[in-house]
């Protein structure tokens, strides 16, 4: 996402040509009604209280017999170690004990602690709770990953949660509903900018750009000090990823465009610090200690689901490359020549996706899921078949900006005479700050070689989710949108204006995506209502309308 210019949260009007400039991005508006679910209520946005678990507890990255299990511990002073202990039972009362740990914490790592349990149960909800300084931690609830035949999977799919633009009520709601299996993060955990840059809602600390070690651990203290952020993590797993803001926006291997060499140290060094406190403050596993840009890896979910997560800044991305044209009316845009045409230009790397190609084409799963931060879908501002040119694009910095590097992926999906199509492909995005929902197909504007009416054509599809407050422009009436549509027929839905979340229902027959929407983050609110709802239905490869789910009775009791 390019730099952001200084953020009015109050939403306001724009132009297509302003939108264009910055295309990529959401406002506030919500005009539909609330729906509300059972489940954990909430007052007030309170400060948790003095303690020694100030940021709550949290879990991730569940396998069928274990999950990293979180927790920071806050001494009155500090001390050089610290003494913790791990619970972890298959009741909310913590009295059917299957598991104890004790670990130590020091400055050295933040006085961050993760326990990961072994010899768990597949498919199985557990409850946890910490030990430290003669204080208990909040209980924690969290969820090992099934075997075998699974039967139906939720999971709730969101990005971009930004503390200065506003409130996480659309963490509120994820925690509040308690059938999910889990919940993917797509990145943009947090965000680097001081104040006033990207939101004035609320006051980042520190109260500057984060550029240091001591900098990024304590930005992501005060996201762990949100009694929303902690809720979620509380009552359920998650997977994620980082994208750019983690470090600086727009990040590339070699650089972003939110760093300045030298005058702000070097990039090398603020990627070590960077990535130091995410591995601390995060719920994650380390995938190579030795190679700490590297993040991608899966998790297999039964025999439903094969969750892929990608790493596209850190370890392999080629500088993004500036616009090469302007539409009257519209905007800066750019045409797939020149550099843009280069097949060595990556977002992956080589190494990456080869292991991602062996991953999709050796999957025995029914669903293969992609979780990734940019927009796959091709996206223009002018429509163009390839063979007349291929359009004008947007916004360089997604795939867009990566064609060749695209193509190669189209081409694991589509297959060729020595590999078989991978199908059942279903691409997972956040950074954009709005809801799309796309048939994936390398040459949209032809229609010979995709169909909009039946999606004929279409190799795998995305559904790319809004931010739970990250900020944007508005669209008054979905004119932007509309027009978007027009230029774009297998951009089956488009919304740029609401905050909030995916909710994903697998089963071996399909996965439904289902948006949900709160009301505001301006303030602390209860209120979400249903967006809308498209399938894709196993070996069909494209997206058509659905219903709302229903979720399953009798789920897991939530954390008490």
């Amino acid at each position: 996402m390019g730099r952001p210019v200084k953020f009015n949260p109050r939403p306001i009007g724009t132009t297509r040509r302003g939108f264009f400039k910055k295309v990529g991005s959401a406002s506030l508006a919500l005009t539909t009604a609330p729906v509300l679910l059972a489940g954990a209520s909430r007052a007030a946005a309170t400060v948790p209280a003095a303690g020694a678990f100030q940021h709550g507890v949290a879990s991730g990255d569940p396998l069928t017999n274990r999950v990293i299990l979180w927790t920071r511990v806050t001494p009155p002073a500090p001390v050089s170690v610290i003494n913790v202990t791990c619970v972890v039972a298959t009741d909310p009362a913590l009295t059917k004990v299957v598991a104890t740990g004790t670990a130590k914490t020091n400055p050295a790592r933040d006085y961050t602690v993760k326990f990961d349990p072994v010899n768990l149960q597949p498919g199985t909800t557990y409850y946890y709770q910490f030990t430290a300084l003669g204080q208990k931690s909040p209980i924690g609830r969290t969820r090992t990953l099934p075997t075998g035949s699974a039967e139906r999977v939720r999971i709730a799919v969101t990005s971009c949660s930004n503390h200065a633009a506003g409130y996480f009520n659309a963490y509120r709601r994820i925690a509040e509903r308690a059938d999910l299996d889990l919940v993917i993060h797509l990145g943009d955990y947090l965000y680097e900018y001081g104040p006033d840059i990207f939101g004035s809602l609320r006051t980042p600390a520190p109260a500057k750009e984060i550029l240091t070690l001591a900098d990024y651990r304590q930005r992501h203290a005060q996201y762990k000090r949100d009694p929303d952020c902690q809720e979620v993590h509380r009552q359920h797993p998650f997977i994620c990823i980082w994208d750019d803001h983690e470090i600086a926006n727009d990040s590339w291997i070699g650089g972003a465009e939110n760093h300045t060499e030298g005058a702000e140290g070097t990039w090398v060094d603020r990627v070590n610090v960077g990535t130091q406190a995410y591995y601390e403050w995060m719920p994650v596993r380390i995938p190579d200690a030795s190679q700490r840009r590297k993040q991608e890896r899966a998790f297999l979910i039964g025999n439903l689901i094969d969750l892929v997560m990608l790493e596209e800044r850190l370890s392999a991305r080629s500088k993004q490359l500036p616009n090469n044209v302007n539409v009257p009316g519209l905007g800066p845009g750019f045409v797939q020549i020149g550099a843009f045409a280069d097949p060595a230009r990556t977002l992956l790397g080589a190494e990456q996706e080869a292991w991602l190609a062996a991953r999709l084409r050796a999957s025995s799963a029914t669903w293969k899921f992609i979780g990734q931060g940019v927009m796959f879908t091709p996206a223009k501002l002018v429509a163009g078949a390839r063979d007349a040119g291929g359009g004008v694009f947007f916004n360089s910095d997604q795939w867009n900006g990566y064609e060749p590097a695209r193509d190669r992926v189209f081409d694991i999906f589509k297959g060729n005479a020595t590999t078989p199509a991978v199908n059942n492909c279903v691409v997972l995005t956040g950074d954009i700050h709005s809801s799309w929902v796309s048939d994936l197909t390398q040459d949209p504007n032809n229609p010979f070689a995709y169909t909009p009416s039946t999606g004929a054509g279409s190799s795998a599809v995305e559904f790319v989710g809004t931010s739970v407050s990250s900020p944007g422009l508005n669209d008054p009436g979905n004119a932007i949108a509309g027009y978007l549509r027009s230029q774009n027929p297998h951009i089956k839905h488009i919304d740029l204006n609401q905050r909030g979340y995916m909710l994903l229902d697998a089963t071996p027959q399909r996965v439904v995506c289902e948006h949900w929407f709160v009301d505001t983050v301006a303030a602390v609110s209860n209120v979400q209502t249903f967006g809308v709802a498209f399938q894709v239905v196993a070996g069909t490869n494209r997206v058509q309308a659905a219903g709302q789910t229903v979720p399953p009775a009798n789920p897991p009791a939530p954390a008490p």
